[in-house]
């Protein structure tokens, strides 16, 4: 019988997770994107008491996102992995531009006890709806009283559906403005979207310029490692100092790089994906040059771009250093390893040397034995032939030199056959 995998409707639920919202201009919107420092039941508890406080106390968030219509305002709250955004829609009845910061909207009793960091703040008013060239009369009448020159990036978006524009500057107040403007019939959904696609442009931004003081930082110590490996590679190339000398030095150095390493390695694999989600949500935005002005993947071309190649020339020295250290590990070991089997080999020829001493003094003592048992031997066989001796009128002495020879020979056999069957058994 055929069984539902244990996850399969978690799963299909997880891609629906996170709808677009549906908005309508003229409105105002206020995005905050914070720090995520707790765990997910502590973050819901944060929404609860806003909820609570904007008297909406009876809601019970779950899971990692919310999106509720809370009286004049809509409320979308979602967790990530390293941040938690909060997205307030406030409906407006004309289309001046920036007339008030919707982040006013929040109570000020939740903003008070509100213990976090804030990624990137954002105050984004959409205008609307325009005719096209109504539309670019207003970027240059009214932009430039709100925006950097310099920096600011507008654009036509979605087959000039819209207009996006942002300086990507903080103002006075802390916050990033961005401005959406609708052309002709443009659906709420289309709105909802471009919104959404602005705030991950922005959060993810800011996410991924996180790496560059660690870039920075990796920079200067890779600098001082650096000098710290060199000098000891030379100390291997000149033979300078002992061997533990150079080890402890080598050591010293990799240690360090394996902190770095550990240490920067989160981010630098976070940089890399913040960075391909950046790109492409300026891709789907399907921009179009209005008047001549900077798009927004020129400002990200001049003015991000250079940072996230800063991060990744940091890595890249960092895992260059770290192989050189491997390297310099390795031919160490090597002479090292050389080394040891020269000693060896001397000492190898020590043990033979000595070996054949004492085989010589072996055999040295070996017939010195000889002689000694072979004495004993005839002194004892002479008293003990004496008697017979007398019967064939010998002499001592004639039976004697007689014993001497035979005896010799029955011992030094006997010791060459016991001496074959020890090594028999060894």
């Amino acid at each position: 019988m055929l069984q539902d995998h244990p996850q399969r409707e978690m799963l299909s639920r997880e891609l629906h997770a996170r709808p677009f919202p549906k908005v309508n201009a003229p409105a105002s919107v206020a995005y905050w994107a914070i720090v995520s420092e707790g765990t997910p039941d502590e973050d819901r508890a944060i929404l609860c008491k806003l909820l609570k406080l904007m008297g909406y106390g009876d809601l019970k968030p779950e899971g990692s996102h919310f999106y509720s219509r809370l009286g004049e305002y809509e409320l979308k709250w979602e967790r990530h992995t390293e941040f938690v955004s909060y997205t307030l829609f406030i409906k407006r009845e004309t289309s001046e531009l920036f007339q008030s910061n919707p982040h006013d909207h929040f109570p000020k009793e939740w903003m008070d006890k509100f213990d976090g960091q804030i990624l990137t703040s954002c105050f984004l008013d959409i205008l609307g709806p325009f005719g096209q060239k109504e539309a670019e009369g207003y970027v240059t009448k009214e932009f430039f009283k709100h925006f950097s020159a310099e920096s600011l990036a507008v654009n036509y978006v979605l087959n000039r559906e819209a207009v996006v524009a942002s300086d990507f500057t903080m103002d006075e107040s802390g916050h990033i403005k961005l401005v959406v403007m609708a052309i002709g019939q443009v659906g709420e959904n289309r709105l909802g979207r471009i919104v959404q696609r602005l705030f991950e442009i922005e959060t993810y931004k800011s996410l991924a310029m996180l790496t560059l003081p660690v870039a920075r930082d990796i920079f200067a110590q890779v600098g001082v490692l650096n000098k710290s490996l060199t000098g000891a590679v030379h100390a291997i190339a000149e033979g300078e100092g002992t061997s533990q000398d150079r080890l402890d030095a080598l050591l010293s150095v990799a240690a360090k790089i394996e902190y770095l390493q550990s240490q920067s390695s989160y981010r630098f694999s976070a940089v890399e994906a913040y960075n391909a989600i950046v790109t492409q949500r300026i891709q789907v935005l399907r921009e179009e040059r209005l008047q001549g002005r900077q798009t927004f993947t020129e400002f990200m071309m001049r003015r991000f771009d250079p940072a996230m190649r800063t991060c990744e020339s940091a890595q890249a020295r960092l895992r260059d250093i770290s192989a050189r250290a491997a390297r310099a590990s390795d031919l160490l070991a090597t002479r090292v390893t050389v080394r040891t089997n020269e000693q060896n080999r001397a000492l190898l020829h020590q043990m033979d040397e000595r070996a054949s001493l004492q085989l010589r003094l072996q055999e040295t003592v070996e017939g010195l034995s000889v002689v000694a048992i072979s004495y004993y031997a005839v002194n004892l066989a002479t008293y003990l032939l004496i008697p017979v001796a007398k019967i064939f009128h010998f002499e001592k002495w004639q039976l004697t030199a007689a014993l001497i020879i035979p005896t010799v020979l029955i011992v030094w056999g006997m010791i060459r056959r016991i001496k074959r069957h020890v090594t028999k058994d060894e």
